[in-house]
């Protein structure tokens, strides 16, 4: 029943009053199905359908109704959940750490140890997360060696050393025994003497109901070596025989048949070993003790204990998910491990054997180290399980490959140095350990990086160590203590009764570093200690200087290869457009940057699009969000690298010389130069590298059938040239001349490389060659992306830098340099500019998933596919989801035919895929035509506005609203092209239509709609606060954006006259009295713009974005000239400087920091719900589940399509997918989950009409946002030069006199939203649906309309029926519209549990509450601290703010605690609040801190140096705006990021000290990691550096380095450092002052260009000299001109 609304009869008279929608009876006839073209109009005029009619849709037409379903629930048959299961069915992550003591208690360990780790893991316990039911945990879990004395009965004097294995058996006897015999039998015919089963003794009644009902049977195992290992005294090829033997066991139980279809399948070995074992479950962390008898006997002694506490993404109870794994416990996600398992089985199908039958002894010791080293044991499923498997989590994945090289004669330090490798390139801390970098670069070569965010712990019971990925996105503290413990915790603080005068060394983990325990002689290694000794034991760099080839940058060739006729007809058969070149050609050649463009994608989908799209257009890339961090390419660039390699790559399991010979690659983006010198390479006396060239052409005559005759004989020539001994293959579309390309079509680049990487994966060869992709077809930095991503190592984009040539000779482009608006550049230059833009454009696309290395990007096929069928996919692509079908490879060939131009073209085609066109161009949903009939229908006169006649004119120049005139706006959009997947889709109704007036009020739909979150910047204050209170007038949510609000607006207005105009707010018009521009929600984005305490108290929602639509990925653009004072003050940045704000993973690295700054805002505002934005992509759904289990209130499902102020332009077309399958997939997944009930969805990207909100409302969505379309009705004309700041109606510039044309008010807004309100009204009573909430996660009511799927030719592949078939049956179980306690949603909020404890008790302090209200006096308070005390002082921020706002507060609150504080202490602190731990802080200690102080000191018997160890964690001080914060020791990573305005000392720092700041003062008193200062825009910065090793850890992008040169400058740094010795009695400060005269030339200061006319930095005239970020009565603290502090100031300022 396609209900198009779009012309209708109108009763003029009738609708004036009431502005509700009436319909034609022709127009009503059509019905149940319409199509989306124009139905003729009648003449006949039927009354209106309003709450005053008496008529009805029914009673008038007496339509029988449908009564049919629609898509009907089949998740047996459905791929909505498609893809690997560390995708989109399970992500993690936790907490983890290990205990170590190989001294104490002798050769079996102290049971003390074991009680250590099972006390640290339920620390931890707030790390983790529980299923649907709220009890069953995610996983917890330990690993310890094997306690011998449990095991007692089972050794002998012969065989002390048994191997012991901890199995999960099905619960039915009869399946368990089969097993059972199963396992002995393969023991036995591999030579293991298998001794005994043991039943594990287990407590089953302390389990969750989910845990409970998936229980496994819990049993060891105990089994001894053969006799042929005699001799094996280190028990390596025993250790090696279990391994191998582990991995039979699945391979029988296959083979057996003993395998059954239900929840009773378990059959999981958590550990097989004669070292190690694994106890681990679905429990909480408590519980594990609880339900393993074991772990309470006193007899269970160990030297180590490895513990880890989940939190899962994904909430059916999985036992073997827990953690830790065999070898590892992994906190965090692995983004390559597609690409990585794809490149393990072409490694491991390469290598080694070539027969089953030679694996056949997995006994012998010179057997079993034969197949770990060589042997294929990835792809002989009939004799091992695969080592990797999609079907398995990342983390166990990974593990399987750790495990192997561990056995393969790696130690276990050296096998996780290979896989997750340090950024090594430029790292000041390796210069003196040349050898480190070359056992880098070596192995670099040979395997791709696991990359992304991960703490690894890891023991083979051998030496137990921990590992940090390489840019640090994950906390990691270890203790040293004078017994020879070390303690290892993503939190300090878990190990209850550590002592801090036991403690002899604190440290941290920094990026890519390690550490290391011998378990036998106790010796600890630190990270330059263990690696030195690993990298020297094979000579690296003398290897590579024989074997290794370089291809560095080289001069590019200036000859052209084309004449312009022959280029322009190259350039047409591969599809470029005029745009192409005219935008970003231009851009990239003669600016070395991307396009950069607004208003986000609104054309059609590729699959949708009636014209010729390249076949790039058909993938999406994906991004972080949630559970990993993405990376930032601008910032933190230095752990990044587009370095890639040609040549046959080694084994990685037996290192030789023979893997160093490898061509490396300095760029993937090669120029003709660098072809030739790699065709050099394959003569014998200079690499000898032999090469083919393969071409990708085929004749035009053989037609669509021959595109897939010719991949086929490309994949058998490049499996034949690699067998034959070719290491270089390229695959070349490249034309001789004009005549062979008139006569001859190409396989498209990317089906050639898929296609040929897939087939040479298959044949075991694709690790014998490197592909080269020589093509006409790629131009954008997506184009390249794509290529690598599906296997290629490198591209020679000839065509493209051949168009650089042409365009660069051109006419036009020479007079714009001569001009000055092109600098000037020489046609080699401007080919260097482009392959730098493309270079920047690949580290975007990479960071967004959160990938450092261009290697582990190859092959990693991170991409979604939209449009393109099965056949396809398999061909090419496998692995990559697609969703809804689509193209065929014929479908394919007759794209890339239509792309060929008519013999006699003149010029290039302009598609209009970027900008619209007046005619012949792409179609652009939100046009200027469609935003001049909305502004008709809402009564818009542009020329009205303060800058002509709004005064002169009555009701401000609001005309009448014309339901007319918005019906033929929705037909405009219903007869336009197809361009999303609703367009697709017709209602299908299960019932008859009812009157319009028993539907509901249409205000109780209007309240469900909100605005999008478009950030005051982006927009001018006139169209922010007009949406603002128009949306609030109707009870919807208006979002604030990234900007912050200015505190004004918390204020109702009461000061409106007549005649509209508030003197608060003299540049809007339209107010009434009761009127407010606060908005409702108040968003927090990863720049901290505008987030102060007083912002986040009159927040009555709080969001966090996590992604924006536009570009999901990446931070926030605000251009410089948008910059305005007034801008810059609420964003407490710099007038006039370009804000891009980072993508968000300086403290949200994953989803249980997601969970952190959700707690954060529960404790600062308990009253405001919190939201968190998410944009659509395949895996969304256990995304969602996981931010459902974070206590989030809502989630906002963004699509790909939705607006920005200003983006790349590649970020708005090729990231993000539609909404209809990212909302389809959360609804359905939290469904699943029982998790539904927890959170309100929200949608929005295009929605523009009621249509768009039912079809929402149906695929799951309960609330809908309204972003450009409601820009639109306050005024757009959709110029799109909202990055350019000038947008002629003043909606999106800060340009005075272009704000003074804006014509909007708060009634045009309304009339849209009520326009849009009643629409749905009247579609929900041709349902027959009288409550809007009834339609909610109704899919069954949706179906493909059948005359809308053959619109466009290339659709009728198209089948949205496998996706939506998959959204769970909700007709008859509604119950997930409310809370679990059956209460609405919307007035419900998550309130922080026991972690918030001692926030409310210092909140209730009789002292302090008094102080806070009579805002006078002074009141102290002091209290113990645990870790699991998170947001400590966040509470009562919120008390003081809500009284005074961000600085009345009067009075004077100090409060000290003592012990490990958790996560976030200090958030939000403002003035008048004095805070002092007496310990140690986690991460963000002091986030948003905004006044007052904070400090940090050690115990007063600390057994360490002060100076030397750490005592806050990473991100500290993240977004401050104002406060003093001293810490007596080190802080980690990304120290004072965002900050704006504190004044922080700490005794050494991490890396990206200073990142991003824009204001305040940063004292570092001893060593920093590198990066400093990078993106400094504001702030000054001093660094003591006696060694002078500074200057090569500074980013000198933007900030410069100097001594402190001035008085003034001195006379700061003095004072702050006088201060922080008076504060924290600091001895490191102490010995600098005694010696200040000296000491003081050791120190830098570091400054941003903003400040180089400030007289601390330059000797230049001043009044005041700031000193301190605040005094005790909230102003200011200055230092005189020209003088020093007296004491009476100095103990003011210190106060």
């Amino acid at each position: 029943m396609r209900l198009s609304i779009a012309v209708v009869a109108i009763n003029a008279a009738a609708l004036a009053s009431i502005g509700t929608l009436a319909f034609s009876p022709s127009r009503l006839s059509q019905l149940p199905r319409v199509s989306k073209s124009l139905a003729p109009q009648t003449e006949e005029v039927l009354p209106a359908f309003s709450s005053k009619s008496n008529v009805s849709p029914s009673s008038a037409y007496n339509r029988p109704s449908h009564l049919s379903m629609g898509y009907k629930y089949d998740p047996k048959n459905s791929n909505i959940f498609d893809g690997p299961l560390a995708l989109t069915k399970e992500r993690d992550a936790c907490g983890v750490g290990f205990i170590a003591n190989p001294i104490q208690g002798g050769e079996y360990g102290t049971h003390k140890v074991l009680q250590q780790g099972l006390a640290a893991l339920s620390c931890m316990e707030h790390r983790g997360a529980c299923g649907g039911d709220g009890v069953s945990g995610d996983g917890a879990g330990i690993m310890t060696m094997i306690p011998w004395k449990l095991f007692e009965e089972y050794r002998t004097e012969n065989v002390p050393f048994p191997g012991v294995g901890m199995v999960f058996l099905p619960q039915d006897e009869g399946r368990r025994n089969s097993i059972k015999t199963l396992i002995e039998d393969v023991c036995r015919d591999n030579e293991l003497e298998f001794v005994a089963w043991r039943e594990v003794p287990v407590d089953e009644s302390v389990l969750g109901p989910m845990a409970r009902d998936a229980v496994p049977a819990m049993w060891q195992m105990v089994v001894r070596p053969s006799k042929r290992l005699e001799d094996d005294a280190d028990r390596l090829g025993f250790c090696r025989s279990l391994y191998l033997v582990r991995r039979r066991f699945e391979v029988e139980r296959k083979k057996q048949g003993l395998w059954w279809d239900d929840d009773d399948n378990v059959v999981y070995v958590a550990s097989l070993s004669s070292r190690t074992i694994v106890y681990k479950g679905m429990v909480q962390s408590c519980i594990l003790p609880e339900f393993y008898l074991d772990l309470k006997n006193p007899d269970y002694t160990t030297k180590f204990c490895i513990y880890h506490r989940r939190f899962s993404t994904n909430t059916v109870p999985k036992w073997p998910l827990a953690q830790p794994m065999r070898v590892l416990g992994h906190n965090g996600e692995i983004n390559t491990l597609l690409g990585n398992m794809n490149w393990i089985r072409a490694r491991e199908k390469s290598k080694g054997l070539p027969a089953s039958s030679q694996l056949e002894d997995l006994v012998s010791y010179e057997s079993t180290d034969n197949i770990v080293q060589l042997c294929n044991t990835q792809d002989v499923p009939d004799v091992l399980e695969p080592l990797v498997d999609p079907g398995r989590s990342d983390s166990a994945n990974l593990d399987g490959v750790f495990e192997l090289m561990c056995r393969s004669r790696h130690r276990t330090a050296c096998a996780l140095m290979c896989l997750v490798p340090t950024a090594y390139e430029d790292e000041p801390a390796l210069a003196d350990n040349p050898e480190i970098t070359d056992f880098y670069r070596f192995h670099g070569g040979l395997l791709e990086a696991w990359d992304g965010p991960a703490l690894l712990v890891y023991s083979d019971g051998l030496s137990i160590g921990a590992s940090l990925d390489r840019n640090g996105l994950r906390p990691a503290r270890f203790s040293r203590t004078k017994d020879g413990s070390v303690f290892v915790m993503s939190e300090t603080g878990v190990v209850p009764e550590l002592y801090e005068a036991d403690i002899i060394e604190k440290g941290r983990l920094g990026p890519g570093q390690m550490i290391n325990v011998d378990l036998w002689s106790g010796e600890f290694k630190d990270n330059i200690a263990i690696k030195s000794e690993i990298a020297s034991r094979h000579p690296y760099g003398e290897w590579m200087e024989r074997q290794r080839r370089d291809i560095p940058k080289m001069e590019p060739p200036t000859e052209r290869i084309y004449d312009d006729e022959t280029a322009m007809l190259a350039q047409a058969t591969f599809g470029w457009g005029l745009e192409d070149i005219g935008m970003q050609i231009q851009d990239m050649a003669g600016g070395g940057k991307e396009t950069t463009y607004s208003m986000g994608d609104d054309a059609p989908l590729a699959a949708l699009s009636a014209r010729p799209q390249p076949i790039f257009n058909y993938f999406k890339q994906r991004f972080a969000q949630v559970t990993n961090p993405p990376i930032d390419p601008l910032r933190e660039g230095v752990v990044m690298s587009v370095g890639m390699t040609l040549g046959k790559k080694e084994s990685i399991y037996k290192v030789s010389e023979k893997g160093a010979r490898l061509i490396h690659l300095k760029s993937p983006v090669l120029t003709g130069t660098e072809m030739t010198q790699i065709r050099d390479y394959s003569k014998p006396d200079n690499g000898g590298f032999k090469q083919t060239i393969l071409s990708t052409r085929y004749p035009l005559e053989d037609g669509p059938e021959g595109l897939e005759v010719a991949i086929k004989q490309l994949c058998k020539a490049a499996a034949a040239v690699v067998r034959n001994g070719s290491e270089v293959v390229i695959l070349s579309d490249k034309a001789a001349d004009k005549a062979e390309l008139e006569y001859s079509t190409y396989i498209p680049s990317l089906l050639a490389v898929g296609a040929v990487h897939h087939c040479l994966i298959d044949e075991g060869l694709r690790m014998d060659a490197g592909l080269i992709a020589e093509t006409g077809g790629a131009w954008s930095t997506h184009h390249f992306a794509c290529l690598i991503g599906y296997g290629a190592n490198a591209v020679h984009p000839y065509l493209a830098l051949e168009t650089v040539k042409q365009w660069w000779g051109g006419e036009r482009t020479q007079k714009m340099m001569t001009a000055g608006k092109l600098a000037q550049t020489t046609v080699g230059q401007a080919q260097d500019n482009y392959r730098k833009a493309v270079e920047n454009g690949l580290l975007k696309i990479l960071s967004k998933i959160g990938i450092s290395l261009l290697t582990s990007y190859s092959g990693a096929q991170i991409f979604e596919s939209i449009g393109l069928g099965d056949h396809v996919i398999d061909t090419s692509f496998k692995g990559t989801t697609t969703r809804i079908g689509g193209m065929s490879l014929e479908d394919l060939a007759k794209e890339t035919a239509n792309m060929r131009p008519e013999t006699d073209f003149k010029k290039l085609v302009n598609y209009g895929f970027y900008k619209p066109l007046p005619k012949n161009g792409e179609y652009h949903a939100n046009s200027a035509n469609l935003a001049r009939l909305l502004h008709k229908a809402i009564g818009m006169d542009k020329t009205v506005s303060f800058a002509t006649k709004r005064d002169k004119v009555p009701n401000d120049g609001v005309k009448p609203k014309s339901v007319a005139d918005y019906e033929i706006y929705q037909a405009s959009l219903e007869s336009a092209p197809l361009a999303n997947i609703r367009d697709l889709l017709d209602f299908d109704s299960d019932r008859a239509s009812i009157p319009l007036e028993d539907v509901e009020p249409i205000g109780e739909i209007m309240k469900r709609f909100c605005t999008g979150a478009m950030s005051l910047g982006a927009l001018s204050r006139e169209a922010h606060e007009t949406l603002a209170i128009a949306v609030n007038r109707f009870g919807g949510k208006s979002n604030s954006g990234e900007g912050g609000e200015d505190v004004l607006r918390g204020i109702p207005l009461t000061d409106v006259d007549e005649r509209g105009r508030s003197p608060s707010f003299p540049h809007l018009a339209g107010l009434k009295n009761g009127d407010s521009a606060n908005s409702f929600v108040h968003q927090i984005a990863s720049g901290r713009f505008g987030v102060t305490p007083e912002f986040l108290v009159t927040a009555k929602q709080l969001e966090i974005k996590m992604a924006q639509g536009a570009k999901p990925g990446e931070g926030g653009q605000l251009p410089g000239p948008k910059v305005s004072n007034y801008i810059a003050g609420l964003r407490a940045s710099k007038p006039g400087v370009t804000l891009i704000s980072p993508p968000p993973h300086h403290d949200i690295y994953s989803i249980e920091d997601l969970a952190q700054l959700v707690h954060d805002c529960h404790a600062i505002n308990e009253g405001a719900g919190v939201s968190v934005k998410l944009v659509s992509s395949v895996g969304i759904g256990t995304v969602a589940c996981g931010v459902a289990k974070a206590d989030a209130d809502v989630i906002q499902i963004s699509g790909g399509d939705g607006g920005t102020g200003a983006s790349p332009l590649s970020s708005i077309k090729h990231a993000g997918c539609p909404w209809e399958l990212g909302l389809t997939e959360a609804h359905s997944a939290l469904m699943t989950s029982n998790l539904r009930e927890r959170v309100i969805l929200r949608v929005d990207g295009g929605i523009r009409t009621g249509r768009d909100v039912v079809i929402g409302a149906m695929l799951g969505a309960e609330e809908f946002g309204f972003g450009t379309i409601a820009m639109i009705a306050e005024g757009c004309i959709m110029a799109r030069v909202c990055h350019l700041n000038t947008c002629p109606v003043g909606v999106t510039s800060q340009k005075e006199e272009l704000r003074k044309k804006f014509p909007g008010t708060p009634e045009h807004v309304y009339n849209f939203f009520e326009f849009v309100g009643e629409e749905v009204r009247v579609l929900m009573a041709h349902m027959g649906y009288s409550k809007f909430e009834d339609l909610i996660g109704r899919a069954d009511l949706l179906n493909e309309s059948e005359k809308q799927m053959k619109r466009v030719e290339k659709t009728q592949g198209i089948n949205t029926k496998p996706f939506f078939s998959g959204v769970p049956d909700s007709s008859e179980d509604r119950s997930f519209l409310r809370t679990v306690n059956g209460e609405i949603k919307d007035t419900i909020v998550h309130v922080n549990k026991f972690s918030s404890d001692l926030d409310r008790r210092v909140c209730a302090v009789p002292e302090i509450m008094k102080v806070i209200k009579e805002n006078t006096g002074e009141a102290s308070a002091e209290f113990d601290i645990i870790n699991t005390d998170r947001s400590t002082c966040a509470m009562l921020v919120g008390d003081i703010a809500r009284a005074y706002g961000n600085r009345g507060f009067g009075g004077t609150v100090n409060v000290s605690f003592r012990g490990s504080a958790g996560q976030a202490f200090g958030a939000f602190v403002l003035p008048g609040l004095n805070v002092r731990l007496t310990g140690e802080g986690n991460d963000y200690v002091g986030k948003g801190l905004h006044g007052g102080e904070i400090i940090v000191v050690p115990a007063e018997d600390a057994g360490f140096v002060h100076a030397d160890s750490s005592i806050v964690g990473n991100a500290c001080l993240y977004g401050a705006t104002g406060g003093d914060f001293h810490a007596c020791g080190r802080a980690g990573e990304r120290f004072c990021v965002r900050n704006s305005g504190a004044y922080a000392v700490a005794e050494g720092t991490g890396d990206h000290c200073c990142e991003y700041m824009t204001g305040g003062v940063v004292v570092v008193l001893g060593s920093v990691g590198r990066n400093v200062g990078a993106g400094q825009t504001g702030g000054i910065g001093y660094f003591y550096d006696p060694d002078d090793e500074l200057e090569v850890r500074v980013n000198p992008e933007i900030v410069k380095m100097q001594r402190v040169v001035t008085r003034e400058g001195e006379a700061q740094l003095k004072i702050i450092v006088e201060r922080h010795v008076e504060k924290t009695g600091s001895v490191k400060g102490q010995m600098l002052l005694d010696n200040w005269d000296v000491e003081v030339r050791n120190f830098w200061q570091v400054y941003p260009p903003s400040e180089a006319q400030n007289p601390v930095v330059t000797n230049t005239e001043y009044e005041t000299l700031r000193v301190s970020a605040s005094a005790p009565d909230g102003e200011m603290c200055f230092l005189p001109a020209g003088a020093q502090l007296n004491e009476e100031q100095t103990a003011r300022c210190a106060d």
